[in-house]
């Protein structure tokens, strides 16, 4: 399946929501250190309700040892950075979509790390800075589990 990654993630209900989206979509979601809370805390609870038990959490202490560990097909980072729509690319199984921190994105030096074609970006009206971080999720993977036909759903 696919693979979620948070980097450095700050606000506790954003985090909750997409550990509830992976738990209903089969992905993984991989925390990339530092959180900017505790996972216990009731916001994250509160937003992932009890499908935080059923969600496949591994937290990372680096990008670095994300990358190590999971050994992902390809890293395509999500960020308004980005200049790939993030429609018009194919998702392969084993993909990792990596999302930056609210408050400031992806840093810079990740974003060079990577051929542009993979850096994604959701197209949004002139103007606008962002989505908010667990719709922004939602909507790419969403996209990348219909390109492989919603496998394991009902």
């Amino acid at each position: 399946m696919f693979h979620i990654v948070l980097f450095e993630p700050e606000i506790p209900p954003n985090t909750g929501n997409v550990m509830r989206l992976c738990a209903n979509t089969g992905m993984r979601l991989h925390l990339i250190h530092p959180l900017g809370f505790d996972l216990n805390e009731k916001s994250v609870r509160r937003a992932g309700l009890d499908y935080r038990d059923m969600a496949t959490v591994t937290e990372h202490e680096s990008l670095e040892h994300f990358i190590e560990q999971i050994k992902p097909r390809r890293l395509l980072a999500c960020s308004t950075k980005g200049t790939q729509n993030y429609a018009e690319i194919n998702y392969i199984e084993g993909d990792a979509l990596l999302f930056g921190p609210e408050t400031r994105g992806l840093p810079q030096a990740v974003l060079d790390s990577l051929p542009k074609e993979h850096c994604l970006r959701v197209p949004m009206q002139p103007g606008s800075r962002s989505l908010n971080l667990s719709n922004t999720v939602a909507v790419i993977a969403y996209e990348a589990w219909r390109q492989n036909h919603f496998p394991g759903s009902v």
